[in-house]
């Protein structure tokens, strides 16, 4: 999902800081509901446990360059489901600033677009999350249905923000359409993977009810939304 060195350029970057602006200032809104629900320790534990797996993700996971960007394992849903999205979204940023730190410098430029295009398709989860999962069932008990319909909308917003960054700093010639297209056609792959680990994750996550009071885990994993 990485938008690489050349696809935007010049003026055209404006828009990667404002986006990347819009994204930090909804994380902070998420953080600031996630401590008042269970305190900043709990954040900020949460958050540097999903930091450390996003960069393992990006870095040890296998990642093939494919058409416009590459084809990553993120695993969105599956940090959104175990750690909430404040946690989840700050660790999303957190694993994509370290990686461009000590690992691609060369995509550091392009941080504002890769990170909006990361973040995005994870508030659109929450907000799904809210209307197809009952108030009264905990993330432990989703169906794969459930699940992969989260799954769907984070793929598809993550294909529909690359696709948007090509566009935008390259324009509708055949040969970037095509890479757009192989790009695509390869990341809707990974929905196939995606919703399997995450029941496999919340099965596991079942026989850890006793941490539900830790605040490693966001409440909802184990407990109906709160009135």
């Amino acid at each position: 999902m990485h938008i690489e060195p050349g696809v935007v350029q010049g003026a055209k970057m404006a828009l990667s800081y404002a986006t990347g602006a819009a994204a930090f200032g909804i994380t902070a809104r998420a953080a600031w509901e996630a401590m008042r629900e269970k305190g900043i320790v709990s954040l900020a534990a949460r958050s540097l446990i999903t930091t450390a797996l996003v960069f393992v993700f990006f870095e040890v996971l296998p990642h093939f360059p494919k058409g416009i960007s590459e084809v990553h394992f993120i695993f969105g849903t599956t940090l959104y489901l175990l750690f909430g999205p404040a946690a989840a979204a700050i660790g999303l940023a957190a694993g994509l600033l370290l990686q461009g730190v000590f690992f691609a410098p060369f995509d550091l430029p392009q941080y504002g677009i890769n990170v909006s295009t990361l973040l995005f398709p994870l508030f659109a989860i929450h907000v799904l999350a809210k209307r197809i999962i009952p108030a009264d069932t905990p993330y432990t008990e989703l169906s794969y249905g459930q699940v992969l319909r989260l799954s769907l909308a984070f793929q598809a917003g993550i294909i529909g923000w690359v696709m948007f960054w090509a566009l935008y700093g390259h324009g509708f010639g055949a040969e970037n359409l095509r890479q757009i297209g192989i790009f695509g056609a390869y990341y809707i792959l990974v929905v196939a993977v995606e919703p399997l680990v995450d029941l496999m994750v919340l099965a596991v996550a079942r026989n850890f009810r006793r941490f539900s009071a830790s605040g490693l885990f966001t409440p909802r994993l184990f407990n109906p939304a709160r009135a």
